[in-house]
């Protein structure tokens, strides 16, 4: 069977293709793709930067003079069977494609079949969305015009915390917020329930029986509390804005800081806008960047606001893992995961830290070595702590497989 995925982002596609020898059963490790693609359209304007990779080593790097996302994907679908990239015969060879849809709303707590009916939904929920769902609409449209027979699939960034108890899902607003669909609705839920899964099969457990909180920690930066397979809270709420501190986001902010801002400064939304996504978190506090990398730098040269940066993120991280433990009452296993879950030891340790009194303890030699796919916890260490290395791509390839087991 051959999956294709689509992944988009507002100013990124990422592309790939997997194919399962048997169809009959999924492999037990994630495969590596047999072609991958990126195209970036933020570096260049009016260009898409596109880099196309194959399992064999072949690599295509071109600059294609283009703002259209649907002329973009027919051109990576003709790299798929066309050229030094080709890896199929014709483009019919695709059993299936797979989308990653940022909102899924209230209306879609798993993957489905896309639809007439689930586009009309995706479009409608837009306005939740607004930088991501229109560009998975896209994508869905591009495939229908030059694959029309070949089913595809959405599968949603919010289902995996949409059975998330009220308790939890609710904003202590007015009821009527609840039945405007104004509600906790999490994100990178991909990437928290492939981790949960990936967390029991290197530990040799059943998910079931862990309780887990799970740390998505990127650009963008969430944690999952996860018991019985099953999301219980996360830190994103209404959108990806809320929770932690971020590279460039702010995280929670009390809301009457907005307030003052509409009334004493005279912030336009759109103002509030910029200044929470793209000029807070590290960028905003260090004045330096939203990379991780570069703050650490910029601290250990001796930058005061580079290590005010550092010590906030550190305490945002550590106060969220702890309303999840409280949530879960107990912990069997800490999941680190994304560029900088995977690959700051110095975060990871950090955050660990504050959880010694619980009898949590790193193996500082495994930590160090920026593990993938391992138990990086001390023998005696209560908690496990294992680091995963996400796939949301390798996650939506086995929903498409899942869902085409059933029809």
């Amino acid at each position: 069977m051959k999956i294709l995925v689509l992944n988009a982002g507002s100013s990124s596609q990422k592309s790939c293709l997997y194919e399962i020898v048997d169809s009959s059963s999924l492999p037990e490790h994630p495969p590596q793709p047999v072609w991958e693609a990126k195209v970036d359209w933020s570096h260049h304007q009016g260009f898409a930067e596109m880099e196309v990779v194959t399992a064999q080593g072949t690599c295509l790097k071109e600059e294609i003079r283009t703002h259209s996302r649907p002329a973009v994907i027919a051109y990576l679908l003709d790299t798929l069977w066309k050229g030094e990239t080709q890896v199929i015969k014709q483009l019919s060879d695709i059993n299936v494609v797979g989308h990653r849809v940022v909102h899924g709303g209230q209306e879609y707590r798993e993957s489905v079949r896309i639809t007439a009916e689930v586009k009309a939904a995706i479009s409608r929920l837009i306005p939740l969305a607004p930088a991501h769902n229109p560009a998975s609409l896209e994508g869905i449209e591009s495939v229908t015009n030059v694959l029309p027979q070949v089913p595809q699939v959405a599968v949603f960034d919010t289902a995996f915390h949409s059975q998330m108890p009220q308790a939890s899902a609710l904003y202590a607003g007015p009821y009527e917020w609840f039945e405007q669909g104004i509600r906790r609705y999490g994100f990178h839920g991909i990437s928290h329930q492939y981790c949960a899964q990936r967390t029991a099969q290197i530990l040799g457990r059943d998910l079931n029986t862990l309780k887990l909180i799970t740390c998505h920690l990127g650009n963008g930066c969430s944690l999952a509390a996860i018991q019985h397979g099953h999301s219980i809270d996360t830190t994103m709420g209404f959108t990806p804005l809320d929770g932690l501190m971020m590279g460039s986001r702010s995280g929670s902010v009390d809301p009457g800081i907005l307030i003052h801002l509409l009334r004493q400064e005279n912030y336009t939304a759109a103002q509030l806008d910029q200044v929470l996504n793209q000029a807070s978190g590290l960028k905003g506090i260090s004045g330096i960047s939203s990379d991780m990398r570069q703050v650490s730098e910029a601290a250990a040269k001796g930058s005061q606001r580079a290590r005010l940066a550092l010590d906030m993120y550190i305490h945002r991280l550590q106060a969220g893992i702890g309303s999840m433990l409280a949530g879960l009452k107990g912990l069997d296993v800490l999941v680190f995961t994304a560029g900088v879950g995977e690959n700051s030891a110095w975060v990871r340790a950090s955050a660990c830290e504050a959880f010694e009194f619980l009898g949590l303890k790193l193996d500082p030699r495994k930590n160090q070595q920026s593990p993938a796919d391992q138990d990086i916890a001390a023998v005696d260490s209560s908690i496990r702590v294992v680091v995963v290395h996400t796939q949301e791509d390798w996650a939506i390839a086995q929903e498409c497989w899942k869902l085409m087991q059933l029809s």
